[in-house]
């Protein structure tokens, strides 16, 4: 990895790093890329809601403004196609598959359908294919539902909380709230004809929310699977309430009561997914939570117009930073394998920041979440905007899970 190391942060020339990142020398070093896994299939480029803190329509790449509005039947099924002379070209197993947006429930059941038979059609025998659909939840009525359990598609639904927060930020164009047709979707899914289709839930974190309010609220849909995303911010924009240099750390704070309930609580059928990652990391298992651990990024979102791009939250770092040039309709996915920001979140320690690589939780933390660590006129070679954060919640959660580690084991047997 030493030709990874010579390019990184602390280098001579770390200026909007990975941009200079020299993938010749780093293949020539025995490096090599890993496969992408999850494949994101952007079905609406459009949405119903208007969050103010969304990463898509609020960030500072507007390009969505100019791509088509949905996915052509004839880019979807070059990205079909795409995927599985991906799986075949690495011999994957399983594959998982997003249709998302925007908001995908846009796109007709219909149209749905037939996407979704794109792909189980291409993929065939050479891998099992997970799908799941990701979801605002307004739209989420008998039509799709009965769609979505003929095809074995899961979904997953964004909510906030318990109505006061998810109206702070989930509204509609016209500034309504949103919880209560959200609500309903949801009820509609977990009936006992669907519930088995429940992936769980995704919750955007503000630490101005009361925790345990929010945890309730979203417990009462018993989901298997809640899944806290920080908000997405970083060093240039940071996000709401992280102030450089303040000592303080209110989303560690928040995240520590969600902990304690979770951990500390008698339920244990639900997954806390960001949180169950640590305890994982901290057992010396893997996390498939982002922003956590260094494992490879192994997930490639495909846009409406075909184009093959790293990641969505990439947009909130400055326009054009997420771009490939690469489009399933000519190129296959090995082809953005050797994109210098697809590299650059898939070489572990060698990625981080000197400060991150210092740090006695680099294999916890993993320098956190890629999008989070951007600084205009040094890109991504520093650490997550989260850092006081990331570094007080993983202390508390040691200490934690260590100190029950140790009454276990002083047990007698």
């Amino acid at each position: 990895m030493g030709g990874a190391r010579d390019q990184r942060a602390g280098s001579k020339t770390p200026d909007n790093w990975p941009e200079n990142l020299d993938i010749d020398a780093l293949l020539a070093t025995g490096w090599r890329p890993t496969p992408f896994q999850e494949f994101v299939l952007k079905v609406h480029g459009r949405c119903d809601l208007a969050c103010d803190y969304c990463y898509v329509y609020r960030s500072a790449d507007q390009r969505w403004r100019t791509q088509p509005r949905i996915m052509s039947l004839t880019v979807a099924a070059r990205a079909a196609a795409r995927i599985a002379e991906h799986a075949e070209r690495h011999r994957l197993t399983h594959v998982r598959v997003v249709l998302h947006g925007g908001e995908p429930l846009l796109r007709t059941p219909h149209d749905l359908a037939q996407i979704i038979e794109l792909i189980r059609r291409a993929t065939g025998d050479l891998a099992h294919v997970e799908m799941t659909v990701q979801t605002n939840g307004m739209r989420l009525h008998e039509p799709y539902l009965q769609l979505f359990k003929r095809n074995d598609v899961r979904v997953g639904v964004s909510l906030d909380g318990d109505a006061t927060a998810h109206n702070r930020h989930r509204r509609t164009p016209n500034g309504g709230g949103s919880h209560d047709l959200v609500a309903a979707g949801i009820r509609r899914l977990i009936s006992p004809s669907y519930r088995h289709l429940f992936g769980g839930l995704l919750c955007v974190i503000d630490p101005r929310t009361d925790a345990t309010s929010v945890y309730k609220g979203l417990l009462e849909y018993d989901p298997p699977m809640v899944d806290f995303l920080l908000p997405h911010g970083h060093w240039s924009v940071p996000p709401p309430g992280r102030v450089q240099g303040d000592p303080a750390t209110p989303y560690a704070d928040w995240l520590i009561e969600i902990f304690e309930l979770w951990y500390g609580g008698t339920r244990t059928t639900v997954t806390v997914r960001f949180l169950a990652g640590i305890v994982n990391l901290l057992l010396g298992g893997r996390a498939a939570a982002q922003g956590v651990g260094l494992a490879p990024h192994r997930t490639v979102i495909v846009e409406t117009d075909g184009g093959i791009e790293q990641g969505d939250v990439l947009k909130t770092s400055r326009p054009g930073v997420k771009r490939s040039g690469r489009n399933v309709l000519r190129d296959p996915f090995d082809a953005a394998l050797r994109e210098r920001q697809v590299v650059a979140q898939q070489l572990g320690l060698a990625a981080l920041a000197p400060l991150c690589r210092s740090c006695t939780l680099r294999w916890i933390c993993g320098g956190g979440f890629y999008p989070h660590r951007y600084k205009e006129g040094a890109g991504f070679a520093n650490p997550s905007v989260y850092c006081p954060d990331l570094y007080r919640l993983i202390h508390h959660i040691k200490a934690r899970v260590g100190t029950d580690l140790a009454r276990s084991s002083a047990v007698p047997a």
